[in-house]
């Protein structure tokens, strides 16, 4: 029997995708992953070894069983696919585990069926493991010599800021002590002091910032402490990833861990390379095609103001949306009643603020802190919104009064997740519940349309036979790596499979755009 035809149970067949794949072979018609079902019945757990699925869902304790065939082994060691003559332990832990696949297997089966996820699964998430294992696999070429010239280039500059801080507190000291800073700081040069600790004073980023304009170096010391992150983080910190053999990076693409259903990268992070500031998008310059192939980048505009503008069915958002419209224009036109033509950029980026900030609960003080404002206009200014947008409103309220009443929230496609928070008797764990009630719908329901357009771009360039590779994934953005001469049908293609991934009372957008770098991507 072909394996085509072979359905493929198994725990982390994300794993055993890799693993099967440097040998040569495809595992195809991947059926059912424990793993991916337990975390799709709850998300907010993190983690999901065997040991604690195979305790929870069949009630069996697997130290107790393999206790005498694991004395001389590391506790889970993985068990070589390829070994020749297994020998009788190793025969009967390789048939227990299966035993226990085929336990949970069924268990978790009916409470998918139960919780109205079996669409969810076996739609979004079980098409998705393949997609992510030949993500990893294919990884992203990087230019080493340009890492290490980026990495001279910030010790350069770290060298010249540390004299520039020395000059300007009188004397040589440890910058990376927060002990040493601190006399510096609050003894010597005598700034206001916000937060004492165990050790001496509290020079956390947040302190350094309420300090700035007190003192130059406060400016110099946070610049210092962001090239010092860039370099230990993203220059000595990605080294060790280039893969000898590819020259790539090849990220670990994980569907099991973000409460939300966003997909999260680890070993390394490529999610996480910083974007606000020039120097750290710098970075993005390292990663390249390989010679006679380029980078298509795809990016949903607004995803999840659209999504908002679904679920909430706000007039003048989804007016905005299917006008074409400046959203965030539009928002302050209407808060502050003024024509849409004469909104300011400052205007602009204070509702911008709100509309992003708004369903992940922004506080007036959270509103007041991130645009320098005092804590009663940012008030003002939620509070006018609200009343603008008052679709959004109901939906804020509707949505938390729901979750209170069922216990969890759910996306478009039913993806659930459970709000025990808001039974708390602690404010502040009701606080968090209240943010997870309101954002969970639109952040999940976002990351799950993305799944659906990788999945569909995915199968798309296999049909087409197109050598093209999917290489990223980083939230609402998409890169494909590909020949030049497949250029134009692969934007096609990504352009269509992206905003035809779900039809919503407002239309998906997707801005396109080739580069031979990431960076240049946008």
């Amino acid at each position: 029997m072909s394996q085509k035809i072979l359905k493929k149970y198994g725990y982390s067949l994300n794993d055993d995708y890799i693993l099967l794949k440097e040998s040569g072979i495809e595992m195809n018609n991947i059926f059912y992953d424990i793993e991916v079902a337990a975390y799709d019945l709850n998300p907010t757990a993190g983690k999901y070894p065997i040991e604690n699925l195979s305790s929870q869902y069949i009630d069996i304790d697997i130290n107790e069983y393999l206790s005498e065939y694991q004395k001389d082994k590391k506790k889970n060691k993985q068990i070589t696919l390829f070994q020749e003559e297994p020998d009788e332990s190793e025969k009967y832990v390789n048939g227990f585990y299966a035993y226990l696949i085929q336990k949970i297997y069924q268990k978790t089966l009916v409470k998918l069926e139960e919780l109205n996820l079996t669409e969810l699964f076996n739609t979004i998430e079980m098409p998705l493991v393949k997609v992510l294992g030949e993500m990893q696999f294919n990884g992203m070429l990087v230019d080493k010599e340009a890492l290490t010239e980026f990495g001279n280039h910030l010790k350069e500059q770290l060298e010249v800021l540390k004299k520039e801080i020395y000059e300007l507190c009188g004397e040589e000291f440890n910058i990376n002590s927060t002990q040493q800073l601190g006399v510096i700081l609050f003894e010597k040069l005598k700034l206001p002091v916000y937060k004492k600790t165990k050790s001496g004073y509290s020079t956390d980023v947040d302190i350094l910032e309420k300090l700035k304009g007190q003192h130059p170096v406060i400016e110099k010391i946070l610049e210092y402490r962001t090239l010092m992150k860039l370099n230990s983080t993203y220059v000595d910190g990605l080294i060790p990833y280039i893969n000898a053999k590819t020259g790539r990076i090849h990220s670990h693409f994980h569907q099991t861990i973000t409460a939300t259903g966003r997909i999260s990268s680890t070993d390394p992070n490529l999610q996480n390379i910083p974007t606000r500031f020039e120097l750290g998008k710098n970075l993005r310059k390292i990663f390249i095609p390989e010679e006679g192939k380029i980078y298509i980048d795809a990016d949903y505009s607004q995803i999840e103001l659209r999504v908002l503008a679904h679920i909430s069915e706000d007039k003048h958002m989804i007016e905005a949306f299917m006008n074409n419209e400046d959203i965030h224009k539009q928002a302050a036109s209407k808060v502050l009643g003024i024509p849409i033509e004469q909104v300011t950029k400052e205007q602009r980026s204070s509702a911008k603020a709100v509309n992003f900030g708004i369903v992940y609960g922004i506080s007036d003080f959270g509103l007041a802190e991130q645009l320098g404002i005092k804590r009663k206009e940012a008030k003002e200014y939620i509070e006018q919104y609200l009343e603008k947008y008052s679709g959004i409103k109901h939906f804020m309220d509707d949505i938390v009064e729901s979750a209170k009443a069922k216990g969890y929230v759910e996306t478009l496609f039913h993806r659930r997740r459970d709000i025990p928070e808001l039974a708390s008797n602690n404010y502040m764990v009701r606080q968090f519940g209240t943010r997870a009630a309101m954002n969970t719908p639109i952040q999940g329901t976002a990351a799950d349309i993305m799944k659906i357009a990788m999945i569909n771009v995915f199968n798309k360039l296999r049909e087409e036979k197109l050598e093209a590779k999917l290489v990223l994934q980083v939230h609402d953005e998409l890169i494909i790596e590909c020949k030049i001469e497949e250029k134009e049908i692969v934007k096609q293609i990504l352009k269509e499979n992206m905003e035809q991934a779900t039809k919503l009372k407002v239309p998906l957008s997707v801005e396109v755009s080739e580069a031979y770098n990431w960076y240049e991507a946008k």
